[in-house]
């Protein structure tokens, strides 16, 4: 088949819906496979090898198709061998690791990847590519494992194939004595143990026939344990539990609206069918610190089940649904007034939040909930912890987005990173857009811890909050203002828009008044 048959013929399977992107695909798939021929690659001229290098662009998402630099082709088919042998168990993980050349001219790299954002250096450049089995947590595993042995993260893609691998392509530089060969080995031997942590340990049974290695669908036969100080009962009968919507779903389980007691409340049911060490320790760590904590501008905790076979959290219900889904669902918008009313009810939430030693980790829009009063609450403590007595913690969790450099570092830190969090949140009220929004959450990583990459503030936004955005996400964490503080900026920065805006209303009125009467 000739590469404008292949192009011609392939779109015609085409939805008009999906036509531009899959020309695009096409378009590159064909120079591909034309560099390809150039090149003499023999695999390039064996039978059928055009349907399964549509197979490999197929497989991945249009992102993969769009990075491609087509005079580098013969990397496709080196993605393409990876995820080859990522799909045999006895080949898992592939990596390939090579030397990258460097244009020293302007220290651009000559990787795969065409456009892409090289920062700046220190030392030779490896690119590192990594296929395998994907799952939850998998990458920043990785990113984790490649800051331990001494690696740098200067450029990095991820991708996840629909059925079910990744590839993910990292540029490094760090690695300078010990050899290309000795950073594979020391990558395969590694990412094991990272795959074994991001599922956790599945339930392994015999069976009562005696069979062997039979896995369990269902949850572990002992209930999750809370440490109990006596102070409250928070087990919920589940018979006591009604179901009437689903609002959400995510990979760790759906959130449902339902009634308990004549009550509406917010029921999130984990999904037990893979339960596992690390969604228990999740589990446990939010009821645990759900019930300690009472504050109107934080989620309120109803109760829990964990016995078999329904483990869920209960909350209030709030109708207002999430502060993401008013900015980017609903395309709402938020005058100056009402953003600073919402700052004002997160700051508070978490100065009492902090005060108790609790830091949340995970502080988003998405996790900003708003009842039928507009007031707006903090949810989702699944990541959440108590902070230690040293004051600071260890290991990276959170959303790329919206975590603080020294987390993405995977350094010590403390409560002040939820403080970097609130600064990106407070830019998204602003814009009602997504951080970063051109860039993979990993290349925003990238960006935030090496060259201090923040969100564009639009021109023309009060100065106040210009100000307030620098102090919040600033690199060194002990320069960010405490909640507490923010709590007194705040209201000071809503009682001066209210001036003005009084003082802009009368203005008018004089104006207004004064054409009448000329």
């Amino acid at each position: 088949m000739g590469d404008s048959e292949s192009c011609s013929s392939r779109q015609s399977e085409w939805s008009p819906v999906q036509g531009r992107k899959r020309r695009q695909k096409a378009a590159v798939f064909n120079e591909v496979l034309e560099r390809l021929k150039e090149l003499d690659v023999e695999e390039a001229a064996e039978h059928g090898f055009e349907d399964e290098l549509w197979a490999h662009f197929s497989m991945l998402p249009d992102r993969y198709t769009l990075d491609v630099n087509t005079e580098r082709a013969e990397d496709v088919l080196r993605h393409k061998k990876l995820l080859s042998l990522a799909r045999d168990p006895l080949t898992r993980p592939a990596v390939d690791v090579r030397l990258v050349q460097v244009l020293l001219e302007d220290a651009v790299h000559s990787s795969f990847f065409k456009g892409g954002n090289a920062f700046g250096f220190d030392g030779p450049l490896h690119e590192i590519t990594i296929s395998t089995k994907d799952k939850p947590k998998l990458l920043s595993g990785l990113t984790s494992l490649m800051s331990e042995i001494g690696l740098n993260i200067q450029e990095a893609h991820a991708f996840s194939t629909i059925d079910g691998y990744s590839l993910d392509v990292f540029v490094v530089d760090g690695w300078e004595h010990k050899g290309i060969e000795h950073l594979r080995n020391t990558l395969v031997k590694e990412i094991p143990n990272i795959e074994k942590q991001s599922m956790g340990v599945k339930q392994e049974l015999v069976s009562p026939a005696g069979g062997q290695g039979q896995r369990s669908n269902t949850f572990p036969p002992n209930n999750v344990e809370i440490p109990f100080d006596g102070s409250d009962v928070w087990e919920i009968n589940t018979k006591l539990l009604d179901f009437e919507y689903k609002i959400a779903s995510g990979s760790n389980g759906d959130l449902y609206k339902g009634s308990f007691r004549s009550q509406d409340v917010a029921i999130k049911v984990f999904k037990t069918e893979f339960i596992n060490g690390n969604m228990q320790r999740e589990f446990s760590q939010e009821v645990y610190i759900l019930r300690k904590v009472r504050h109107k501008n934080v989620i309120q905790f109803i109760g829990a089940c964990t016995r078999p076979p329904l483990l869920c959290v209960v909350t209030e219900f709030m109708p207002g649904g999430s502060v993401y889904d008013f900015l980017h669902k609903q395309k709402g918008v938020f005058k100056l007034p009402a953003l600073l009313k919402v700052a004002i009810d997160v700051s508070k939430g978490m100065s009492y939040l902090h005060h108790n030693n609790i830091i949340h980790r995970d502080l988003k829009a998405a996790n900003l909930l708003m009842d039928e009063n507009d007031v707006v609450k903090i949810a989702d403590f699944g990541v959440a912890r108590v902070q230690l007595q040293s004051g600071v913690m260890t290991a990276e969790t959170g959303t790329y987005r919206w975590m603080a450099p020294e987390v993405i570092e995977h350094k010590p830190y403390n409560h002040k990173a939820d403080v970097f969090s609130f600064g990106i949140v407070l830019w998204e009220l602003l814009t009602g857009k997504l951080p970063y929004a051109n860039l993979t959450p990993l290349q925003a990583a990238v960006g935030v811890v090496q060259k201090g990459l923040r969100p564009t503030i639009p021109r023309h936004t009060h100065p106040l909050i210009v100000e307030l955005l620098e102090k919040c996400w600033q690199q060194e964490p002990s320069l960010r203002p405490e909640f507490s503080e923010l709590i007194g900026i705040l209201q000071f920065m809503a009682e001066k828009v209210s001036d003005e805006e009084r003082a802009s209303k009368k203005r008018n009125l004089g104006e207004s008044c004064q054409l009448m009467n000329a």
